[in-house]
């Protein structure tokens, strides 16, 4: 006759292995259960640590300042942070058509929002930043040489956001500080839109958000 002990072992043992699969593998698997997107393209993929993003035709952010109209469906793959943060990522596009552009996002909803990262303008990479509240403006710094990475890094403290860019990753050069919002959450990630060209691929390599 089988030890009682030992069949009692083997059922608490069949419990555990029954509840541990019922628990997250690791840390990467929960913040994917986490993501979402704003405007999903027809076509992206993750491979490891990169996600290749195409941005389509017509798509881009902007609200009222210049040109008039505004524009919402721009492709925006992120978490929901409450509180600050610190969030950075390395860059690489194909660039070729007029405000072409990729980077960071954080968003409150389609009035409050901040984008920054490279935009294509006039036949030239620019690092770029976009406050919005209701309406837009626009900030770029030219580029005089074409880079086939850039890191760039986007810190909130309170109501303010930070935005800084790296030609190494280590070594950050500050570009600009402003207010956005006071509400504690945002939505936070990678962006690309493509506002007057056929459409590109972006590759966003290390994408990280970690407390400030």
């Amino acid at each position: 006759m089988p030890d009682p002990l030992d069949r009692r072992t083997v059922l608490m043992a069949s419990v555990g292995l029954s509840l541990a699969a019922l628990q997250p593998t690791n840390a990467a698997s929960e913040n994917e259960a986490r993501e979402e997107w704003l405007n999903e393209p027809t076509r992206w993929h993750r491979e490891g640590s990169a996600i290749t993003i195409h941005a389509e035709p017509k798509t881009d952010f902007w609200r009222k300042t210049y040109f008039g109209y505004i524009t919402d469906n721009g492709h925006l793959f992120g978490r929901r942070i409450t509180g600050d943060f610190k969030a950075s990522v390395n860059v690489s596009g194909r660039y070729a058509a007029q405000y072409d552009q990729a980077g960071l996002m954080v968003r409150l909803n389609p009035s409050v929002w901040m984008k920054c990262g490279v935009e294509f303008v006039d036949g030239r990479q620019h690092v770029s930043s976009v406050f919005t509240r209701d309406f837009s403006d626009w900030a770029g710094i030219p580029r005089d040489t074409a880079t086939e990475n850039l890191w760039f890094q986007l810190a909130r403290k309170g109501s303010a956001l930070t935005f800084a860019f790296s030609l190494d990753g280590t070594k950050y050069t500050e570009v600009r500080q402003g207010y956005l919002t006071e509400e504690p959450e945002l939505l936070v990630g990678v962006m690309a839109a493509a506002p007057e060209g056929p459409g590109f691929d972006a590759i966003f390599r290390e994408f990280r958000i970690e407390p400030a």
